[in-house]
């Protein structure tokens, strides 16, 4: 299994980056502070690290520069995180190392998507699932595009992320409290409704005929199934 270290000393953001990519199958260790996050690195080598530049105690830039002086470590890819979006602040953190930079605040599915990348980019490292195919609809994955058979979707942000979770759990019942935290995220105290609108909205754009979906199945009185 792919291991990323994530060392950000938000811990609301640390376990919501966390949460999301232990769904996306990646096997997932945190630390607070520069120091602390050394030392999981060099004790666990994982695949990718993802590190914040403003933290205690070591700030991530030297985290970063230690990282990439140590034989050990230094082929590891490196997301950096940072509150400020200068040129002269992206160009620092590159320079030190860095293979990616995502200014906060960011959204999660860009997020997912610079993960993608940036793990297919390094040499040597195990794939990362960047399609779902069923049938004539494919998704991209990293490229946040959908398409039915040669023609291309035009979907939502919400839209996509709801058919790709769909996608991928083919053949199981998704309850709407799962699909919401799944892809509203686990804060959402909206309306439970909002699933059966971007529902009905999803079945307009991939079923033949929307009122007898074929794809999308309603399972009453808990949620539904996607069946390809």
């Amino acid at each position: 299994m792919t291991k990323i270290v994530i060392v950000e000393d938000d811990p609301t953001l640390a376990e919501t980056l966390a949460e999301n990519l232990s769904e996306e199958e990646y096997e997932v260790v945190t630390a607070a502070d520069g120091e602390r996050g050394l030392a999981l690195i060099r004790a666990n080598l994982p695949d990718l690290i993802v590190l914040d530049i403003m933290l205690p105690v070591l700030d991530g830039l030297s985290v970063c520069r230690i990282i990439r002086k140590d034989p050990t470590t230094s082929h590891i890819p490196i997301i950096m995180l940072t509150a400020r979006g200068t040129e002269v602040d992206k160009i620092v953190g590159l320079e030190s190392g860095a293979d990616d930079y995502i200014v906060k605040p960011f959204g999660l599915g860009e997020f997912l998507a610079r993960v993608r990348a940036v793990m297919r980019r390094a040499p040597g490292r195990a794939a990362v699932q960047d399609e779902l195919i069923s049938g004539d609809l494919r998704m991209d994955l990293t490229g946040r595009r959908a398409y039915l058979g040669s023609e291309e979707l035009h979907l939502s942000h919400k839209e996509f992320d709801l058919l790709a979770e769909l996608m991928r759990n083919q053949g199981a019942v998704l309850s709407r409290d799962l699909i919401l935290t799944k892809v509203w995220g686990y804060e959402f105290f909206g309306d439970k409704r909002t699933v059966d609108v971007h529902i009905r909205w999803l079945r307009e754009k991939i079923e033949r005929d929307p009122s007898d979906p074929q794809r999308i199945i309603t399972v009453r009185g808990v949620g539904y199934r996607f069946e390809g």
